[in-house]
Formats: structure tokens, sequence, C-alpha cells
């Protein structure tokens, strides 16, 4: 019986210290309790970014620091996964291209659209191997074709298409995240492969892929800045903190190519000569988002909409901050 009794207790005990050291799906630390840290900003970030570099001189921890918050890092591979948490309240704040807020909108994600830079159409592309025999979007039909699903490139390839009066449906689409995709279109599972920078930088330089098509004329590739739309309306001051560091430290990148790829290298294991490549070619300008820019993001839901992308209409402006 005392054995009995002695077997039961450690049972009990066993079962609390596994549960203290549990932890959330979404890697953050949470001492037995799903429960966010209310002083806590999570933000999401992709491969590259101003935000990369936010992260690794740890200007924007310090700044937020003053005012009594710290800052928990996420990354994602693109803009669709770093949306889904944020809908499912694992982040706060992320960055991402023109269309997967809009396929975030219409899985009803409580986005709201925060700032935005300017055009940036030479930071993505349509590529092809080096020997390929594709010489233009034309020889696009009936090939397979790789993207991320949900990404900005998506648009890309819709417009591209549409440019040349190929339909959607006379091309196969191999929805691949970036890495997978790179290493599709080295070993030539697909034909093409729309993606942006700095992985189409890399692509360029490593693999001598070969640019048939930028989004020139054809989109506007802009970068937003996204949140919750709980944690705008309750963190105003946090959002123009990050506003105010992200502006500064891009104003430093657009002056200084070369060093910001140098520092950026080692902090994303990727070589300065391809982030100096993506950077001289890159736009800045950062800015609240405008109606106009949310007029050309309903342009890109409705297109999206029509070509069955999306479940059902949106109107992008219900995800505007001061809606």
């Amino acid at each position: 019986m005392k054995l009995r009794i002695l077997l039961s207790i450690t049972s009990i005990l066993l079962a609390f210290v596994i549960a203290g050291c549990s932890s959330s799906s979404s890697g953050k630390e949470t001492n037995g309790s799903d429960e966010k840290n209310e002083k806590t900003v999570y933000i999401g970030f992709q491969k590259f970014g101003t935000l990369n570099i936010l992260k690794a001189n740890k200007s924007l921890d310090q700044a937020l620091e003053k005012e009594g918050y710290s800052v928990k890092w996420t990354e994602f591979p693109a803009g669709p996964q770093l949306l889904e948490a944020l809908n499912v309240g694992s982040v706060d704040f992320g960055h991402t291209g023109e269309a997967p807020p809009i396929f975030a909108q219409a899985a009803d994600a409580p986005l709201v659209y925060f700032a935005n830079e300017p055009p940036n159409p030479r930071g993505e592309a349509i590529i092809v191997p080096e020997n390929s025999s594709i010489k233009s979007i034309k020889d696009l039909k009936g090939k397979k074709i790789g993207l991320n699903k949900g990404s900005n490139v998506h648009y890309l390839l819709v417009k591209a298409l549409e440019k040349e009066g190929i339909k959607y449906e006379e091309i196969e689409t191999a929805f691949l995240p970036p890495a997978d995709a790179r290493a599709a279109f080295e070993k030539g599972d697909i034909d093409a492969w729309v993606i942006w920078d700095p992985f189409l930088a890399d692509a360029e330089l490593s693999t001598n892929g070969r640019i048939i098509a930028d989004a020139t004329d054809l989109a506007a590739n802009r970068e937003f800045f996204l949140s919750s739309r709980t944690f705008a309306e309750q963190n105003p001051k946090v959002l123009d903190i990050i506003f105010d560091e992200v502006k500064k430290t891009e104003t430093w990148v657009s002056k200084n190519p070369k060093e910001a790829a140098e520092f950026l290298s080692p902090q994303i294991g990727m070589d300065a000569e391809t982030l100096e490549l993506t950077l001289n070619r890159r736009t800045f300008g950062l800015e609240k988002v405008t109606a106009d820019v949310i007029n050309d993001q309903q342009k890109i839901a409705d297109q999206f909409y029509n070509l069955k992308l999306i479940p059902h209409s949106i109107n992008v402006e219900d995800a505007s901050l001061n809606k």
C-alpha cells in the first residue's frame, strides 16, 4: 500500500515538472501558460529587410525598452506563413509584400495595414535556367512554374501571363517556399521560378539564372508593415516607435548599401555581394498607408477573386488602420 501511494505521488510530481517545461508551438517559452506577455511585442520577420537590421543592431529593442517593452523576434520563410501566425495571435507585427495580406484578409485574419515602402518592381522577377529554351513570357505557356503560393510574386505571375494573353490555367504551378523552389530550380524540376530579392539576386549570381521579366510595368511590388487590429488600437505609441526606427534605419541603408550588405551578411547567411545587388536596386521611402495604396491593393484583390484564387471578394479598406 505504501509503495502504491509513493508511486502515485511520484507520477503527479513528474506531470507537474513536464508541464512546467512545456513551450508553445510558435517557439515562445510559456512556462506552462499559453498567454502572451502584455509588455512584449511579438514581431515576425522574413529572410531579408529593414527589420533584420533592427533585430541585429537591437536599436528597436532599446527604443521599446525605454517604454517598458521587450521584443520577441520570430523568422518566417515568407509572408503567408507570417500572416498565419498573426491570424492566430502568435505575432503582433510584421512585414510582407502585396499579395499575402489579401489572402490573409480573405481568411478573416484581423490585420491592418500600417505603413509601406514605395514600389520596387526590380526586386522580383521570373527567372529561368541559363540554358533554358524559354526566352520570354510567351514561352511559359504549358510550362511548370515554381512560386510561393499567396506571396507577392503570385500577382506578378498573374499580370505577366495576362499581358501576353496566356490564361492562368494554361500554365502549371508548383507551390514551393523559396528554399524548396531553389532546389527544384537547380534540379530542373520546374521550368521557371517567380521569386523576390534577395533569393532572386542569389539565384542570378550563383546559378546564372536568367531574368525573362521583372515586375516593371506589371506590379508595384510594395513591402507592407502590418499589425493585428487589436494590437494597433491598443499600442499606437509602439507602432510610432517602430515606424521611426524603421525609417531611420532605411535612411542609413539607402546611403550605405555596401556597409549594410556587409553587416547583414553574417546575420542572414548570405554573401555580401548578393545583398549589395539587392540593396542597390531597391527603392526606399517609408510612408503611412494612403487611400491610393489601399485602392491599388483592392485591384489586386479583385483580380485574385476573379481568378478564384481567394474564396470570396474582400474590401481592402476594412483593413485600413483608421477604419
